[in-house]
């Protein structure tokens, strides 16, 4: 793919950001009907397939890594997508959606405070600042609740942005050199793998309501998920990285919490309190300021 038209990039990334921001209230409505397991089994599933067919589409190598690849992206799709996916559904199960967006998107302070001890990378002084601005914006997140003990939920969502964090780090230390979609589509299917094994173990019975029972509110919303926030962002997302630098790409993924939690606002009538508002800033502004490129000192 071209990768000389950085203007429909930006349009794809701000669409990107609509499309995974707009997913956080469709899951919530989803699972008002919908079995844990079942939607995140269909919903990977069916993105796994779309990144397939995507693959094959342009002709890309997509066949399985050889040798000890075929076990660092095994690791790899366990923590970024099956242990991301599964802990975001149960964590939404057990909080409200804006505050496990806001949690959620502190991956980026796991990261590099991983990428720090595992990888050995320096930390600049925005980065040092971006993880005291991500400390305190968790502290102020999460010091009203300690009163009743952590909800389920909030550890539930912090151990997903922790996983993902882990799984970036490892993919980055594993040096992974198979094709991008390849990768993508074969995490994909693991996470859907995972999720198939888990409805099977630990839900029985009937995972989608009957017809009769199925509102139009929860049928966009499930459509929309799967069809939209699943498949389509990721096929975009794919899109955007093979355009964009990585850092550029990562930086743009900060609209999806602003979304997020405006949509659980408007579509689910959440109201978040002072103090998650003021989390939600600090650990904004503490992303950016490691997602930021770092600055080099020029030569003379």
């Amino acid at each position: 793919m071209s990768t000389n038209r950085p203007g429909a990039a930006r349009v794809m990334l701000v669409l990107l950001g609509l499309l995974w921001g707009l997913n956080w209230p469709a899951v919530k409505i989803s699972l008002s009907g919908v079995s844990p397991w079942a939607l995140r089994s269909t919903g990977l599933g069916v993105a796994a397939c779309t990144v397939f067919a995507l693959g094959l589409l342009r002709r890309r190598p997509m066949a399985l890594p050889r040798g000890r690849e075929r076990l660092h992206l095994v690791v790899a799709g366990l923590l970024n997508v099956a242990l991301f996916n599964i802990l975001l559904t149960f964590a939404q199960l057990g909080a409200a959606t804006s505050r496990v967006a806001i949690i959620t998107y502190s991956m980026p302070l796991w990261a590099t405070l991983a990428a720090r001890l595992v990888l050995g990378e320096r930390l600049d002084t925005l980065r040092a600042g971006g993880l005291a601005l991500g400390a305190a914006g968790l502290a102020v997140l999460l010091w009203p609740l300690l009163a009743g003990g952590l909800p389920a939920g909030i550890l539930l969502a912090l151990g997903a942005a922790i996983s993902w964090a882990l799984g970036t780090v490892y993919m980055k230390w594993a040096r992974l050199s198979a094709e991008p979609l390849a990768l993508a589509g074969w995490q994909l299917l693991i996470g859907a793998a995972v999720a198939l094994t888990g409805l099977m173990a630990f839900e029985p019975g009937r995972h989608f309501p009957p017809w009769s029972e199925i509102d139009v509110r929860l049928l966009l919303a499930l459509g929309y998920h799967i069809l939209f926030g699943m498949a389509a962002a990721h096929v975009l997302w794919f899109s955007i990285v093979a355009r964009m630098p990585a850092g550029v790409a990562a930086l743009g993924t900060l609209l999806v919490p602003v979304v997020g939690v405006s949509g659980a606002v408007l579509l689910l009538g959440e109201r978040p309190a002072l103090t998650d508002l003021a989390g939600f800033a600090l650990i904004f502004c503490a992303a950016l300021c490691v997602l930021l490129p770092a600055r080099r000192t020029a030569p003379r």
